[in-house]
């Protein structure tokens, strides 16, 4: 019975060449790519509505013995929850353990339309912020507009195992 074989070997060739390759990845610490766009806050702007938000990140944690460090990938996640209004992201800073300024990824405000999210990502390989590492972000808005959800999602694989876990902003100034 040679056709057994050959059949099994068909339908692995078939298998693997209608899988398709993954997406190229985006570069780390780059914003995904949304309709949210750049805008000019000047002495004009009524600012109704705002926060700014503290977010615990973790670019590592250790385990074992305590001196053996998991590193982890994170994602800065902001979404606008409002139904009809946009945000307005003033900044986005990512500072390491000892409370220094690592990163700064806005160079202008964006806008962040009504239910549109974006998201900023911390490699791997990334430790420059340590285990203490966090975010500060700040919104406005020019209307009374529903809370942005803010939080970062830490993820990372390695020895036969993951871990994932979220964690949320706290609000530490309230704008209005």
């Amino acid at each position: 019975m040679r056709i057994y074989p050959l059949f099994c070997l068909l339908v692995s060739v078939v298998f693997l060449t209608s899988c398709t390759s993954p997406s190229p990845s985006r570069q780390a610490n780059s914003p995904q790519e949304t309709p949210s766009q750049q805008v000019v806050v000047d002495k004009n702007f009524k600012r109704v509505a705002g926060q700014t938000i503290y977010v615990p990140v973790y670019s590592h944690i250790y385990h074992d013995d305590g001196k053996k460090t998991f590193n982890l990938a994170a994602t800065l996640s902001i979404r606008n929850t409002d139904l009809a209004n946009p945000i307005i992201i003033t900044f986005v800073r990512y500072y390491d353990t000892n409370g220094k300024l690592v990163r700064q990824y806005l160079e202008q405000p964006i806008q962040i339309d009504a239910l549109v999210s974006t998201d900023f990502v911390i490699d791997t390989t990334d430790t420059s912020g340590g285990s203490g590492a966090k975010f500060l972000v700040e919104w406005i808005a020019q209307t009374e507009v529903s809370e942005p959800i803010i939080e970062a999602v830490m993820i990372g694989s390695g020895y036969h195992q993951g871990i994932s876990f979220i964690s949320p902003g706290k609000v530490i100034k309230n704008k209005s």
